[in-house]
């Protein structure tokens, strides 16, 4: 029997889709062909659309497709696919999603179709730096970063060691310099008082062999810049080991000289230095440097008071051999620079440095305003200026404040 009662006209407009509840689903696939392959028993998808349905005994082609479902894998729109992959793709994949995200639960906004649950609880990479640290780490680290803040660079403190270690080596090395010089053999033969050479030797005949002796000790000539000098009589004027000894006080000399060179270069860069990086730094590696001045000529001092034979002994020891400095009476050195030369630059040597020194010593010593005191005690008034000034302008402003409401 055939069934020719009329069929409903589809109409055009969209026909509301139905609210499928969701809340009770699970996680199983709800058809065999959505099971991934190798996971399920089910039967391929390709034998649901491969083998078509046995149809039954009056009925049509066109009611069996009415009534047949339609299987595309799409779900329709409004329905929640609760598949793993759907599920997985629908998490935010990059860094940006997931901040707002979490941003969305944060701030309490419900999820669309899953009511207040988050989508993810997935931790970010950072978010260990927002945990804090427990209190000693904290406070360790607050210690570290004050110890850090007070304490004071090393370099201007080694800066001023040097400063003052070599400001006394620098002014012993320069007087020994002023010494070892022509005018002072012209002020010691003139001076009143100089002992005479009892072998003949007449001042100007001092002053010019003394001139070749001193000149010999600060150029480059050799041995013979002394060894070829003769008398008028045609002798050698300096013996065998006295052109020796010269030779050994001129190594010294011109090594003590070089040594202050590189001493007084140090020294520039270190003020430099100092100057740049450290207020008073200059200042008081120079006032260090002139007590250190002060107790070392005081020392040296004493000692050649008490016993001058034994000091210039030792001293001679310390730089030559023994044999090589002892001569007699009527050797040209000791007819030339007898003892009281000697003494005379010794105490030439000490009143230069020491008198330095004190200089040194007066005009850096740390008074009140050079440490800066002085400042801590003259704001008072400055500071009750400053509050009347600033208490005015805020007047000032209020005033303005209420002409203009």
């Amino acid at each position: 029997m055939k069934d020719e009662t009329p069929a409903r006209a589809r109409r055009a407009e969209p026909q509301p889709e139905p609210v499928l509840d969701t809340s009770g689903d699970s996680d199983e696939p709800a058809f065999s062909w959505m099971t991934p392959a190798g996971t399920g028993t089910g039967t391929p998808a390709a034998d649901s659309f491969d083998e078509p349905a046995a149809e039954a005994p009056g009925e049509s082609a066109g009611d069996r497709k009415a009534s047949t479902p339609v299987n595309t894998g799409t779900a329709a729109a409004g329905s929640t696919v609760t598949a793993p992959e759907t599920r997985k793709a629908a998490q935010p994949e990059s860094r940006a999603d997931r901040k707002a995200a979490e941003a969305a639960v944060a701030d309490g906004e419900p999820e669309s179709g899953h009511g207040s649950s988050p989508i993810f609880k997935e931790p970010l990479p950072t978010s260990a730096l927002q945990v804090r640290p427990p209190e000693e780490e904290v406070e360790r680290r607050k210690a570290q970063r004050e110890s850090a803040a007070n304490a004071k660079p090393v370099a201007p403190r080694v800066m001023q060691v040097l400063l003052a270690i070599f400001f006394p080596l620098i002014l012993l090395i320069l007087a020994v310099r002023a010494v070892t010089s022509p005018l002072f053999l012209w002020v010691e033969y003139n001076r009143p008082g100089f002992p005479g050479d009892g072998y003949g030797f007449s001042t100007d005949d001092r002053m010019t062999y003394g001139s070749y002796a001193v000149d010999y000790l600060s150029n480059w000539s050799g041995p013979r810049y002394l060894g070829d000098l003769v008398h008028r009589g045609g002798d050698k004027l300096f013996k065998d080991g006295e052109v020796s000894h010269m030779a050994d006080v001129k190594l010294v000399i011109l090594s003590t000289f070089g040594a202050g060179v590189l001493l007084v270069l140090v020294s520039i860069i270190a003020v430099l230095y100092l100057r740049k990086r450290s207020t008073g730094g200059v200042r008081r590696g120079l006032f260090a440097g002139s007590i250190i001045t002060l107790v070392l000529i005081l020392g040296l001092g004493s000692l050649a008071v008490l016993g001058w034979q034994q000091f210039f002994t030792e001293f001679h020891r310390i730089f030559f051999a023994d044999g090589s400095w002892t001569f007699s009476l009527d050797d040209t050195l000791i007819r030339l620079f007898p003892g009281q030369f000697w003494i005379d630059a010794g105490i030439v040597i000490a009143g230069l440095v020491l008198l330095t020194a004190l200089v040194t010593l007066i005009l850096t010593w740390p008074t009140r305003r050079r440490r800066g005191l002085v400042k801590d005690h003259q704001p008072a008034g400055g500071d009750q200026s400053a509050d009347q000034s600033a208490n005015q302008a805020a007047g000032q402003s209020a005033g303005k404040s209420v002409d203009q409401e």
